[in-house]
């Protein structure tokens, strides 16, 4: 029996510093949920690898584990500058060419010439992660010519952004084309996809996945956020993927962004991430800044499903007090008296459905009883996810049949889920949901939780049941 302190989940990203089963392991005792695998920096034979250490630890300490893969998607980069290097001053006028490479310092090669046919005058380019800044006032098919706003030294193949430009290209390569059936091949969880820019490139995803694996959709682009609707509608859930849109917002916006995009997943139900740069300064030191933690605190205040982190696990000095370091504060924060009320003053009326409408009264009965935890029975994981949508006090049980939906539902906020054979009968929904609760170690004879099922037993999506219940009766 394993249980975390917390509901706020925390996704892990595997890499060099933590891919052995040892440091798995530790990094998983320590607090980790999930376990990202970012593409960019694997095959699909080193994946394999990754999965079934992975699979191994799941099987070694008997509780689901969630497994992230995320796609790398498309990079736009320089080419091959002259002597490897420019310097750029503001307000020098440069060229941009469609070239692999250039011998003039004062021509810059792009060798993508989808970012030719969609440059317009006055779009911005930031090179090096938002380092370098210029401004088009010119483009033709296969040139463009800019101004320097921000200017310093860049190298070959430093990463071009292009935050006013909707690029006609797919949010997936081949690469990733590769790498996507080789982890459904797999039996991965979720799948990440990045520079999503429109709908379509989730329903693309979704039409090659085929519900094999959940969506998750990283909103990275500005782009995204004129769709946001309509790409949570495809997805199963969202990721703030912070780096990127740091780069191609401006920076003091990014705050507001963020709530606004955890907002709209918490509306409608979905697992919502936030990520990048939360314990950035654990790389190297053994702890993070009083920033750093406040920052981690506000994703949990808001009441996201889980936040992530990249570096820190993946090539960090410190991956296992990094991940020690995020539970605790989310701990913190969830066990702070304002916790609940800042939760609450979030809160959505539930849709007009009768399962809404049944985990709705879940949350006011269960307040009102002091119920020790809430149980679920749930076999696509739709119950789970409206469960957790309320953010209630008591901890939530989640028991399901099958493993797909434990793992897929560790990236949820509050669930602790539990294998178990469906239900035979009403009476065994009782007395299973008390026996897990005690099981568990979330009740105790003479206390009460709270159930939720279906009627008849069996059908998806029937919530229709809420049963008060005490452990140790009937």
């Amino acid at each position: 029996m394993m249980r975390r302190g917390r509901k706020t989940k925390i996704v892990a990203t595997l890499g060099p510093a933590s891919c052995s089963p040892e440091q798995m392991r530790a990094l998983f005792e320590a607090g980790t949920d999930v376990f990202r695998i970012n593409m960019s920096h694997n095959t699909p034979d080193s994946l394999r690898e990754v999965q079934a250490r992975v699979r191994r630890l799941e099987a070694d300490v008997g509780r689901p584990i969630g497994i992230l893969v995320d796609l790398q998607g498309p990079k736009i980069r320089l080419g091959k500058l002259p002597g490897g290097a420019t310097d750029l001053k503001e307000g020098d006028r440069i060229r941009l060419v469609r070239e692999d490479a250039s011998d003039d310092p004062a021509v810059l090669p792009i060798p993508h010439g989808e970012v030719f046919a969609a440059l317009k005058q006055r779009h911005c380019l930031l090179i090096d992660d938002g380092r370098i800044r210029l401004r088009t006032w010119a483009s033709k098919p296969d040139s463009a010519e800019a101004i320097v706003e921000l200017g310093g030294t860049i190298k070959d193949r430093k990463g071009v952004n292009l935050p006013d430009t909707l690029l006609p290209v797919s949010s997936m390569t081949d690469k990733d084309r590769r790498d996507l059936h080789a982890a459904i091949d797999l039996g991965v969880d979720w799948i990440a996809l990045s520079f999503v820019q429109r709908p379509d490139d989730v329903a693309e995803l979704r039409k090659l996945v085929a519900g094999r694996a959940a969506i998750l959709a990283k909103i990275e682009k500005p782009k995204a956020l004129e769709s946001l609707a309509e790409i949570l509608d495809l997805s199963d859930a969202l990721m703030v993927a912070r780096g990127d849109l740091g780069v191609e917002l401006p920076i003091e916006t990014v705050p507001g962004r963020q709530k606004e995009i955890t907002r709209a997943a918490r509306r409608v139900g979905k697992p919502v991430i936030v990520a990048t740069q939360m314990l950035e300064s654990m790389i190297e030191a053994p702890g993070p800044t009083r920033a750093e933690v406040s920052d981690v605190a506000a994703a949990v205040f808001d009441g996201a499903d889980a936040v992530m982190l990249s570096a820190e696990t993946a090539t960090g000095k410190h991956p296992v007090e990094a991940v020690a370091m995020m539970d605790k504060i989310a701990t913190a924060a969830e066990n702070d008296p304002l916790y609940q009320s800042l939760i609450d003053a979030t809160r959505l009326p539930p849709e007009e459905t009768t399962a809404d409408a049944i985990m709705a009264a879940v949350h006011e009965v269960t307040h009102t009883i002091h119920a020790r935890a809430i149980v679920t029975w749930t076999k696509t994981g739709s119950t789970g996810l409206r469960a957790a949508r309320e953010r209630p006090e008591a901890p939530i049980i989640a028991l399901t049949p099958l493993v797909e939906t434990a793992r897929r539902l560790s990236i949820a906020w509050g669930l602790h889920c539990v294998l178990t054979e469906d239900a035979h009968d009403l009476d065994d929904v009782v007395h299973r949901a008390t026996e897990m609760a005690v099981h568990e170690g979330f009740a105790r004879t003479g206390e009460r939780i709270v159930i939720t099922a279906g009627v008849p037993l069996g059908t998806s999506g029937s919530t229709n049941l809420l049963r008060v219940a005490f452990v140790g009766g009937r």
